[in-house]
């Protein structure tokens, strides 16, 4: 029965402020980490939102990674795109909007720059899988702050705990044996400007 009332109440509250919604384009800059390879990965994007009300937000994310990864060995890939796709809810106070957030998309890995040798073993070790260039499902959960600049521009910050769905089976960290897929868990922050029209 508390599902339905909470479901209930936020879609009275979605209705009710309906006069406010909006459309948000911003640009943002990404740090990203995998579990299974060390380094960080820097991109920058672009995010669309559309602003149902002044608490739910629904966000299109577009992050280009251009670099090789990782950093400080042999390259496995020489950049990757990222999409999520998924919604904030937080309240507004004054010029201030913490928010909630969830979103599921897809990381493209881009080929790798150079010459990636493989030994020929099943099941092949993961730098391999990953050196081929699969798209793996990605999920994001976590929390930002939306601070308002002026009336028609913000800064945006977000933390997220995002999930890549690696491909297998494979040998992973430490020649540990993986399933046919795994999940790794990574720190995600991104942080950008924009303005609401």
């Amino acid at each position: 029965m508390r599902p339905i009332v909470l479901v209930a109440a936020v879609i009275v509250l979605s209705v009710t402020s309906a006069r406010a919604q909006s459309f948000e384009a911003a640009i943002h800059f990404a740090s990203s980490q995998w579990s299974e390879f060390d380094g960080v990965d820097y991109g920058v994007g672009g995010r669309l939102t559309w602003k149902a009300s002044s608490l739910i937000g629904v966000d299109a994310d577009l992050t280009w990674y251009p670099s090789d990864f990782p950093p400080d060995s042999l390259a496995l890939s020489g950049s990757r795109v990222e999409g999520l796709f998924g919604a904030t809810i937080g309240p507004r106070f004054g010029r201030v909007r913490p928010f909630a957030k969830a979103a599921a998309g897809f990381l493209k890995v881009g080929d790798t720059p150079d010459t990636f040798a493989c030994i020929t073993i099943f099941p092949p070790p993961l730098a391999c899988l990953i050196a081929a260039g699969p798209t793996m499902a990605a999920f994001e959960f976590g929390g930002g702050l939306e601070i308002a600049a002026t009336d028609r521009t913000f800064i945006r910050g977000d933390v997220s705990d995002r999930m890549l769905k690696y491909p297998g089976p494979s040998f992973g960290r430490n020649l540990e044996r993986m399933s046919e897929n795994f999940w790794g868990h990574g720190l995600r922050l991104t942080v950008g400007a924009g303005f609401k029209f």
